[in-house]
């Protein structure tokens, strides 16, 4: 990852995050993600993965967490000069654990309410425009079921939306968290596909946080991985899925291609030596 500083649309450099002025989440944390390019964060949970992205898009406050020192830049400027609603219209867009979307709306409803994001931007074309028809070109799900109300769609076809909510934004940078929760192995499969998509497409960058590591390492182009709340090995997803403890410990398997948890391993202490 030697490349330079203009080609990262993010960097993160040695944050430190404190929850309720007591419990420190992040600990010299520092991560970049390329221009164009698919991160994969990845850890157990409670390493710090979600902490991360909240850390990024603004959202510490809303529980109790404070950026205690170090700084993110995105395309080179500061967030700390930003609030959260500003970075979404500079095109950084958040789509959070669990959905979210607005359950007594519509889904048409849900992504109207997303165009807020495009208020005072500009493309040279002039005032920027919703493009309802390329959420449902990637979701065409969501075109059939885009006047009932989103709380009765399915968890598969509510991760649709929220995805499909952050792309009305006409996103530079999308963080994900954790888009395979609760969903079936075949939705996952679905969901990350637009996911690689919409990156080859339309050169969107994005920073996923996933437990899934299997299916994460599959459309990044790199990762990290955490524990603890700092990252304890980075490199390319073919190094990271090629790598023994990585296969051992994120992608659940052994030495002899069987499934392998933390508690069937007697020196796991040992064995951890790169997380020290």
């Amino acid at each position: 990852m030697n490349q330079q500083a203009t080609d990262f649309v993010l960097e993160i450099n040695n944050i430190e995050v404190i929850y309720n002025k007591v419990v420190q989440a992040l600990r010299g944390l520092s991560l970049s993600v390329p221009r164009g390019q698919i991160v994969a964060l990845l850890g157990s949970n409670g390493a710090g993965k979600s902490t991360t992205l909240k850390a990024v898009s603004g959202l510490l406050a809303l529980e109790d967490g404070l950026l205690a020192s170090g700084s993110v830049r995105y395309n080179g400027q500061s967030t700390a000069q930003y609030a959260p609603q500003q970075l979404v219209r500079l095109g950084l867009s958040h789509v959070m654990e669990g959905r979210r979307v607005f359950e007594d709306l519509t889904v048409e409803e849900n992504l109207i309410a997303s165009t807020y994001a495009l208020t005072g931007r500009n493309t040279q074309g002039g005032q920027a425009k919703p493009d309802f028809d390329l959420v449902y070109s990637y979701f065409p799900r969501l075109f059939e079921r885009r006047k009932g109300l989103a709380g009765y769609l399915s968890g598969g076809e509510q991760q649709m939306l929220a995805i499909g909510r952050a792309l009305i934004a006409q996103p530079e940078l999308i963080l994900l968290d954790e888009p395979s929760l609760g969903l079936s192995p075949k939705l996952t499969e679905d969901i990350f596909a637009i996911i690689a998509r919409i990156n080859a497409e339309r050169g969107t960058s994005m920073l996923l946080v996933e437990q899934n590591a299997t299916v994460a390492l599959a459309v990044a182009h790199s990762g990290y991985i955490m524990e603890n709340g700092k990252i304890v090995i980075d490199g390319s997803a073919e190094r990271l899925s090629q790598d023994a403890d990585v296969r051992e410990f994120y992608l659940g398997m052994g030495g002899g291609g069987e499934a392998k948890s933390f508690k069937d391993i007697k020196h796991y202490k040992r064995r951890k030596r790169w997380l020290s």
